[in-house]
């Protein structure tokens, strides 16, 4: 071991996750219905009701991690758990369960973070004010997430507002958004981007403003696009959907405004994205403690495929292609710890402000015999292939790193209710449409990450 790659002691080492693919206690303790509770199982997914139940389990999970030397956990407040219909009383049994979750990290040295939104709309305030496109959605949830941040402040000091922010500027923004209606067009997908920016820029300032030892954060779905070839066309395509999907983000998180190229885009093309005076006061108290993303893969365009007057925003929707130079797993999502690497040093080179991969892992179809760990080599290279690339950043280039926190490391229905990708070091046993007894059976690369850990991440 290099002696120059001894890693810092306050190093975050831990594991991400929603409330959704994680709680499961659906209609328990007064919580109220989100988007998500009322969607069917399909013959390939689950529904939502159960998840791995951590609701009731949660010590068993938290001494799991403790058990793999990780000293934090990113949970996520459910909103309709705290607020049944979105924007009216609180529900006092929802506190309750967080508090004891809360607790339990600290009791276990686990340092909680907490993310305030991730896709789970109340089903009301969808249905009565179509999601984010309503400032009075945007009212309550700032009102939601002030009531969270007083009554943790004191025990939580890592906080994001929006899980993958930047996917509010894709097409992604009206499956996630409580959207129910409209034409989609890119005047609605301006206008929730915004009014999701205008609900973080406040609890931004509030944090700031009220707590001086609590950090808040941007946080980004970051997948880099890659030109698919050497023709200007691609480099020019790729370049804009960094400038749009990444940096318009990030220059608002860290300088509180809106990247130049995106406003001139917006003038030209006379899209309304309902931006009301008062505004741009707003934003412009956005002071980012760190820029946090997930990571999972790359990918490639090829502009060729894109139509013409085509925005920036919807160039993935046509022009992507894989990356033929790299591996993928069985979804055809790219092996590339380079890729890492690239965008940590890139992020701390224009930013100067620490960046935090929140989220990394692969999916992957697993069976468990009932009797064997699993042996998942696949997952422990990535991680190891990952975890050096981020070293590399940080000894090599000298990126600013808070931590590394894998995503879903007990097993949790993928982001679209299929169980059967599973991302953790930690298998949970059922399968989508059958609960079995929800064991959590330690994987080969449990016992893997629990020994790179214990040294933390110096012998790599």
């Amino acid at each position: 071991m290099q002696e120059s790659r001894k890693m810092p002691k306050d190093f975050f080492w831990g594991n991400s996750v929603s409330s959704m693919q994680t709680e499961g206690a659906w209609n328990v303790d007064g919580k109220g219905l989100s988007v998500y509770d009322v969607r069917p199982a399909t013959a390939t997914t689950a529904d939502w009701h159960d998840a791995i139940d951590e609701y009731h389990r949660y010590d068993e999970d938290l001494d799991l991690m403790q058990a793999l030397h990780m000293n934090m956990y990113r949970i996520q407040i459910s909103w309709s758990r705290i607020v049944p219909d979105g924007d009216g009383a609180f529900n006092p049994a929802g506190l309750a369960f967080y508090d004891r979750l809360v607790d339990g990290m600290l009791k276990r040295g686990i340092t909680p973070m907490i993310c305030l939104y991730h896709f789970d709309m109340p089903l009301a305030l969808a249905q009565k004010e179509n999601g984010f496109m309503s400032r009075h959605t945007v009212a309550a949830f700032v009102r939601f997430g002030k009531k969270v941040i007083e009554h943790f402040a004191d025990r939580v000091k890592y906080w994001i507002t929006f899980n993958e922010h930047n996917l509010y500027f894709s097409d992604e923004a009206f499956n996630i958004s409580g959207y129910t209606t409209g034409d989609r067009s890119l005047s609605e997908l301006y206008t929730i981007f915004h009014h999701t920016m205008l609900a973080h820029a406040q609890l931004d300032a509030f944090v700031h403003a009220n707590y001086s030892d609590v950090k808040i954060g941007g946080m980004l779905a970051y997948t880099p696009v890659y030109p698919a070839t050497a023709k200007p066309n691609d480099v020019f395509a790729a370049r804009q959907l960094d400038q749009f999907l990444n940096q318009n983000l990030n220059t608002a998180f860290v300088n509180g405004h809106y990247d130049h190229e995106v406003l001139t885009f917006i003038k030209n093309q006379h899209l309304d994205y309902d931006l009301q005076p008062g505004d741009e006061a707003i934003l412009a108290a956005m002071h980012a403690d760190f820029l946090a993303f997930s990571y999972y893969r790359s990918t490639t365009i090829n502009a060729d495929k894109i139509p013409a007057h085509t925005a920036p925003n919807r160039y993935l929707n046509f022009g992507m292609e894989s990356n033929r130079f790299l591996e993928t797993n069985e979804w055809d999502w790219s092996i590339d710890p380079l890729g890492f690497r690239n965008l940590i040093t890139d992020l701390y080179n224009r930013y100067q402000v620490p960046v935090f991969p929140i989220e990394n892992g692969i999916g992957i179809r697993e069976h468990w015999d009932g009797q064997h760990p699993i042996a998942d080599d696949l997952r422990i290279r990535y991680h190891a292939e990952h975890l050096k690339a981020m070293k590399d950043a940080m000894f090599l280039d000298g990126a600013q790193v808070l931590g590394y926190l894998g995503w879903g490391l007990i097993d949790i229905p993928s982001s679209h209710a299929d169980i059967e990708k599973r991302y953790g070091v930690v298998y949970v046993n059922r399968s989508n449409h059958d609960l079995k007894d929800l064991k959590r059976v330690p994987k080969k690369s449990y016992y893997w990450l629990q020994a790179v850990l214990e040294k933390n991440g110096d012998e790599l």
